[in-house]
């Protein structure tokens, strides 16, 4: 049997990553070039002021000017250091909030789910009340359940319990989900369709972090929702 439900209510979670080697080989090769630019400006610069000629110094101006350029670069070296500090907080910051979500139920936009122990668990997104039908295909495209039901304005979980249109229960593995709607005047009514399933993994040597759901992996970004079982009162 199938069964269309309110969705719960999401909660928002927060989560960090480590740079990368290559990151970070590459932030200090950067830095090496600049400073090695600035050791040699410096040198030039106090060279030529040894080495100039009393009786025709180095003009006011021109010194004014590599002086400015003196400035310019130690800034630059500054700026550098900031800049790779701030790309690094911003990396562990994305490992952190990718590692808060191991063990959630998150939702994002897909068709195709698990079938795992006789469950597996859909949203659709309608904007209006619409009468839809609902075909489910396993992995090789063959039609294993069709159904129609009744869909309210807004989000709602769809959960499938394995059985085919037929009564035969479906082995596990995965399931693609489509819907078609129409309105109480026939008019087409577009359906979202997002897949639920728990955070099993991330993998922080991804750039960004890849959260495995399913079987399948998404980016933080690609998540719409998430629920977490609430925690009993002691």
């Amino acid at each position: 049997m199938t069964d269309i439900i309110p969705a719960t209510q999401p909660q928002i979670t927060a989560a960090v990553t480590t740079p990368t080697a290559a990151s970070v080989a590459s932030s200090v090769a950067d830095k090496n070039t600049i400073a090695g630019n600035f050791t040699t400006f410096l040198q030039l610069l106090t060279t030529q002021l040894k080495n100039q000629n009393p009786l025709d110094p180095l003009d006011t101006n021109q010194f004014t000017q590599q002086l400015v350029q003196f400035a310019q670069v130690e800034q630059q070296l500054k700026s550098n250091d900031q800049l790779a500090t701030l790309v690094s907080l911003e990396k562990t910051a994305r490992s952190t909030i990718a590692m808060g979500f191991v063990g959630a139920t998150v939702a994002v936009d897909g068709a195709t789910a698990q079938l795992v122990d006789k469950k597996a668990q859909w949203s659709f997104s309608v904007s209006k009340p619409a009468n839809a039908t609902v075909t489910i295909k396993n992995s090789t495209g063959q039609t294993v359940y069709s159904g129609t039901f009744a869909m309210q304005t807004g989000t709602q979980n769809f959960i499938w319990d394995g059985k085919g249109t037929n009564g035969t229960q479906m082995p596990d593995g995965a399931y693609a989900i489509s819907v078609t709607a129409k309105d109480t005047s026939g008019q087409s009514v577009a359906v979202s369709t997002e897949v639920q399933g728990v955070v099993d993994s991330v993998d922080l040597t991804k750039d960004p972090p890849i959260l495995s759901v399913g079987g399948q992996t998404f980016t933080v970004d690609q998540i719409k929702r998430v629920t977490r079982p609430s925690t009993p009162a002691s």
